[in-house]
């Protein structure tokens, strides 16, 4: 028998718009997998469970607000969100983890997310804290090479951090590590987080494009996206105090300015329509400090521009089936 890999969300939460709940991977079909990883690599025994481990529920349980059905026009979007053809979205649940097993859950993780893709499904992953797409981002080898996409306050490029490597602090250092992934851009970075000069320093001699938040109001999203080569396979991840904490605001470091809703949902159709968009994910919400759960509401208006305009730019059609694999 065949180990759970995953274990459904709870009931009180449901899933998005009750679409089928999936955790036995054996001869798995989807077009668009929902995937919780709840839980990194934490810096000390007090974090193992922190209130951004709950995340993925707090997302979940606000799906209706987000899309109040899926015969409704979205504005965003241009139309309903599947345009009238046949997706079959699933949601996966959580990944099982064991807090006195953080490579064993980092390594369940990636196991889940190299499942999906092997069945040439779309994963859309809630975290968790900023170390949950170190294993995403492992899974994403057969897709070489990966422009990885970063929305952030933070660089995360910290080599070790309370003596963790693989922390939130660090996430895009690995990340640089990997030889599938190329091109690093990181945007909407302000205010002062983690890194020294030091960090900053490594950044930039690997080539990483570091894209203040100050440059990016001044210059505006598009001339961000004409920066970034086209037809590529991306990876987008979202940290949630990469907002702009008016609609992001359940983070655990706020920070005035940011990436606004509408230069985000430029960036998700930007990047769309430029190439292939192998896989997002949205983490950092601290669903204790979600304000009407205004932060929830606003991820899950990123997934529904990110399914939408993926199914516009004919992501699904049966003839392209196999391109997310190449």
């Amino acid at each position: 028998m065949t180990a759970l890999l995953t274990n459904p969300p709870k009931k009180e939460f449901e899933n998005f718009h009750n679409f089928p709940i999936i955790s036995n991977f054996e001869n798995f079909e989807a077009d668009i997998a929902i995937l919780g990883i709840p839980y990194g690599d934490p810096y000390s025994t007090a974090e193992v469970a922190n209130d951004q481990s709950f995340a993925p529920n707090h997302v979940r349980k606000y799906f209706e607000r987000s899309l109040r059905g899926l015969d409704r026009y979205d504005f965003d979007i241009g139309g309903e969100l599947f345009n009238g053809e046949d997706i079959k979205v699933v949601d996966c649940g959580d990944v099982i983890s064991d807090p006195q097993d953080v490579a064993g859950n980092h390594a369940r993780s990636e196991t889940v997310v190299r499942k999906i893709l092997d069945a040439g499904a779309l994963p859309i992953v809630l975290g968790g804290d900023h170390s949950i797409p170190i294993p995403v981002l492992r899974a994403l080898e057969k897709h070489t090479p990966v422009t990885l996409i970063q929305v952030d306050a933070h660089i995360d490029w910290r080599d070790t951090f309370h003596g963790v490597k693989y922390g939130l602090s660090s996430v895009i250092r690995r990340a640089s590590e990997m030889s599938h992934i190329d091109d690093i851009f990181q945007i909407g970075l302000r205010s002062a987080g983690s890194a020294r000069l030091e960090e900053v320093e490594a950044a930039k001699k690997y080539g990483a494009k570091l894209i203040s938040d100050i440059e990016l109001q001044d210059v505006g999203m598009q001339d961000i996206l004409n920066r970034i080569p086209d037809g590529q396979n991306y990876y987008l991840t979202v940290d949630a105090d990469g907002i702009d904490p008016s609609i992001m605001p359940a983070v655990a470091g706020p920070a005035p300015g940011g990436v606004n809703y509408s230069q985000m949902r430029q960036l998700i159709r930007g990047l769309i329509s430029k190439g292939r968009v192998i896989g997002m994910d949205i983490v950092e919400i601290t669903p204790t400090k979600d304000l009407n759960g205004l932060s929830a509401i606003t991820a899950g208006r990123f997934i529904c521009n990110f399914i939408g305009h993926a199914v516009r730019a004919g992501y699904f059609k049966k003839s392209e089936a196999k391109s997310i694999m190449d």
